[in-house]
């Protein structure tokens, strides 16, 4: 899905050829199509397409509005004005991605220091105070997955989203990673009773299973735990590195509402107002959080 402005403008020109007609005559363009198709912004078109734009919204271009906001002296009315109903839904549904992408990076962050707090569990760590640290995370983690996984299922407010998948897969497959305490003949978390169930997602620890090996070797428990938390830790670290996935999308959402920010008035007075956005469901709530953190 192309957040870009580059994108965006030159689906505008486009409209000003009589093809935008293309646009909204196949079910691709009913989600997005031509006018928001890749993932990462194409940068060497990005100056041109925004002089395009520039020249295209000139003064003077717009002959005025219809009481029912068409811009009748186009070719193509209707069609322009269906253009600007996606644009206005499009800026609602890019604010409300950002305001949930911030909270995914939040989240990421908490996970990551919620694996490193093991580290603090060595050998000589009761038991009792080991089961109830391992306990601790996997509360933590599962409230991490009822928080988004939501957002991630068919039609969910993400489900499009590279960037969000990819950071519940990933610290997915930290926990579920068989290679911690390898060195010590043990693997992985599944070792210590952390299973993750493959329809919920959702973790459990068998205190059983944990009690067992704690009692016949607790340096290779110990160990597994260590490898483990610095594992994770490196995993929610790279998910949230400046360049890596996070950052990058919330810098294409950004940029994409401050551009469409920018042009709006501009957009509305050549194709028409379009209709409004109404938000509901996930869209409405991550809306309602933009605008308390982010609008001005």
């Amino acid at each position: 899905m192309d957040i870009s402005p580059a994108a965006l403008s030159h689906s505008i020109a486009s409209f000003q050829s009589q093809v935008l007609g293309s646009l909204f005559g196949s079910s691709s363009a009913e989600k997005g199509g031509d006018l928001f198709s890749v993932l990462l912004s194409q940068k060497s078109d990005l100056h041109k397409a925004e002089t395009d734009i520039t020249a295209l919204l000139k003064p003077g271009s717009a002959k005025g509005l219809s009481p029912t906001g068409r811009n009748l002296s186009l070719f193509d009315p209707e069609s322009a004005y269906k253009m600007m109903s996606v644009i206005n839904n499009r800026d609602v549904l890019y604010k409300a991605q950002f305001s949930e992408m911030s909270e995914i990076k939040s989240h990421v962050a908490d996970m990551q220091g919620a694996a490193q707090s093991l580290s603090s569990i060595v050998v000589t760590t009761p038991n009792s105070g080991i089961q109830t640290q391992l306990q601790n995370f996997t509360e933590q983690y599962n409230q991490w997955v009822q928080r988004f996984n939501p957002d991630m299922q068919p039609g969910g407010l993400l489900a499009d989203t590279q960037a969000a998948q990819v950071s519940l897969y990933e610290l997915e497959q930290s926990v579920k990673n068989r290679f911690n305490g390898a060195k010590d003949g043990m693997h992985g978390l599944s070792d210590l009773g952390i299973s993750i169930d493959p329809n919920t997602k959702l973790a459990t620890l068998d205190t059983g299973k944990l009690s067992a090996v704690l009692s016949s070797d607790k340096q290779a428990a110990v160990n597994t735990v260590q490898a483990f938390s610095a594992n994770f830790g490196l995993s929610a670290s790279l998910l949230n590195s400046t360049n890596n996935f996070i950052p990058n999308q919330l810098n294409n959402l950004h940029r994409a509402i401050d551009y469409i920010a920018n042009n709006n008035d501009s957009l509305r007075a050549e194709f028409g107002t379009g209709d409004p956005a109404k938000p509901t469901g996930q869209v409405a709530r991550a809306l309602a959080a933009y605008k308390q953190s982010y609008a001005a």
